[in-house]
């Protein structure tokens, strides 16, 4: 197995959304990672490219016996990772004191919306809840109303990130101490964190609290993006000056705007020249004239569309697994690269995950 995580084993209990897809991560990354399903889960969709790179155990989690052989695996992994509300886990025998009791070096990895505690930690949410109560959604999408930004904000940047982060962060400590901790990951906490930059901004009252007010979420006609002659869109992001010089010059702006960049006054007069100029060439020759310059401008493309970008292509930015285009695992490293490896197709025996963990045996 390649990567630099070769040899971390991963005990991931089957669930939805952020905890897979960070155990994804790190299998991308070369752990073992260890999936406990239910019996009657379905599985084994190449198509389903979240859950790649797995070992599948099916245990029923409501008799003794799954149970048992649940907490058998844990008193060998490295990683135990779980996504149910607070307090299943510990229902079921298999909470974090339970498991460290009989494996004090786990590191026991929860993922939630809300966190382990607090009047919100037992009820049900999703997503644009998360970053609703985070102050993110309120900043996002045009004056009128906020936008839900797909769940890539809260899920899996607030949540499946800032899991892996932690879970990295405790097996580092335990090098020290010996000992594994609890990481507690909620997703409100990770999008308030990501939310930094603008809490600074509003301390030094650089930061409105109206969408379409700031530099960043697109009000500056400069950081924006427009519709091209075909209907399709360019995304322009010339912060710098020089980089917005080069722009106007390159489509053809009046000399005087780069002297007035940042006169708020005439952002409209300056977005309506912006927004009729890039109307008369189609996204991609306007992809075509502007790529080699320091403009910052970018086709808005479509995730097919991306895929076959030269630039994605050259970096190969997307991989094939059994036969299908996805994402290829990030980031990338010189010694010890990872690898995307297929999804599972049969389930496998918790004996036999139990005998490859207990002689160290690499898969």
């Amino acid at each position: 197995m390649a990567g630099p995580l070769r040899g971390l084993r991963v005990l991931e209990f089957a669930g939805l959304g952020p905890a897979p897809f960070a155990c994804m991560l790190l299998s991308d990354m070369g752990a073992d990672v260890v999936t406990v399903d239910r019996p009657e889960a379905r599985f084994g969709d190449s198509r389903n490219v979240m859950q790649r790179g797995r070992t599948v155990v099916q245990l029923d989690l409501k008799s003794a016996e799954g149970r048992d052989r649940a907490r058998e695996l844990a008193d060998h992994a490295d990683v135990l990772v779980e996504g149910f509300r607070p307090g299943v886990m510990e229902r079921l025998g298999l909470g974090p004191v339970e498991a460290q009791e009989r494996n004090p070096g786990l590191v026991y990895a929860r993922m939630t919306g809300w966190g382990q505690d607090g009047p919100l930690a037992r009820t049900a949410g999703h997503d644009i809840n998360y970053i609703a109560l985070s102050g993110a959604l309120h900043a996002i999408g045009p004056r009128e109303r906020p936008v839900a930004p797909l769940n890539l904000l809260g899920d899996y940047g607030g949540g499946s990130l800032y899991l892996v982060t932690g879970i990295l962060a405790a097996l580092f400590e335990r090098q020290r101490s010996g000992r594994g901790q609890v990481v507690d990951a909620a997703i409100v906490d990770g999008v308030t964190s990501l939310m930094t930059q603008f809490v600074g901004m509003g301390l030094r009252g650089n930061f409105v609290e109206q969408r379409e007010n700031n530099m960043l979420d697109g009000a500056a006609p400069w950081y924006s993006v427009y519709e091209t002659e075909d209907g399709q869109h360019v995304s322009v992001g010339a912060i710098e000056p020089q980089f917005f010089s080069e722009l106007c010059q390159k489509i053809g702006l009046a000399p005087e705007w780069p002297a007035a960049q940042n006169d708020r006054a005439r952002w409209p007069e300056l977005r309506t020249e912006m927004a009729a100029i890039f109307r008369t060439r189609t996204r991609d020759q306007w992809a075509a004239l502007l790529q080699d310059s320091d403009c910052c401008v970018a086709p808005v493309l479509s995730l097919s569309e991306a895929a076959r970008h030269v630039h994605n292509a050259q970096r190969k930015t997307f991989t094939e697994v059994d036969g299908m285009a996805q994402p290829a695992p990030a980031p990338r490293f010189s010694r010890t690269p990872a690898q995307a490896k297929p999804v599972a197709t049969a389930a496998t025996r918790s004996s036999d995950v139990l005998a490859r963990w207990t002689e160290g045996v690499q898969t």
